[in-house]
């Protein structure tokens, strides 16, 4: 295994994160990572990841990049409360990053049980309620669309979880983008 390679320096604006960022989903996708999955002690994330917990691939796998090197926080749909927002705000205003990446993934879990009770109007139980009436907007905003409502449904509601964190004043001094990997093929497309 090759030495580790470690950023010459933090990636000091959003673009430059963001380019370091698909560089890292390139090699992962070719089958060409670089990075052990291990890093040095007190190592400072240069990107914050906004995903979802039942995305059978860790960011820092997606991104070839280093324990160490992202600040992640995983919920069920990428749903906002205020624990992740409060973990986003502390990447941005304590630690000084300077990307915020939203990222959806095909087939989620969270958006098909969001359609299933969209669908049906079953009664939805106990915690779920929270991640079916933040994803529920966009099912509804898609259903008309022709194509994979739940395709639909998972884009629109990444971009709207970044829309919501691009409009909140206290990750101002962030950029924040939207993106989709593809469980079959490891590629992060940014999502308009």
């Amino acid at each position: 295994m090759a030495a580790p390679t470690l950023h010459p320096a933090q990636p000091s604006t959003p673009a430059a994160a963001l380019g370091e960022l698909l560089a890292g989903n390139a090699r992962y996708a070719a089958g060409r990572p670089r990075r052990p999955y291990g890093g040095p002690a007190g190592r400072q994330p240069f990107a914050v990841i906004v995903g979802c917990v039942d995305c059978p691939v860790p960011p820092e796998l997606v991104f070839d990049q280093g324990l160490g090197d992202l600040l992640c926080t995983r919920t069920a749909g990428q749903v906002l409360d205020e624990a992740v927002l409060g973990c986003v705000q502390y990447g941005v205003q304590e630690l000084g990053i300077r990307l915020v990446l939203v990222l959806g993934h095909e087939r989620c879990g969270a958006v098909a049980a969001t359609l299933e009770h969209v669908r049906t109007g079953a009664a939805v139980p106990g915690h779920l309620e929270l991640l079916v009436d933040e994803i529920a907007p966009a099912a509804r905003r898609t259903r008309v669309w022709s194509g994979d409502w739940a395709e639909h449904t998972m884009r629109a509601h990444t971009a709207w979880v970044r829309d919501v964190i691009r409009a909140d004043p206290a990750f101002g001094s962030a950029g924040v983008e939207a993106a989709r990997c593809d469980l079959d093929t490891g590629v992060v497309s940014l999502l308009p």
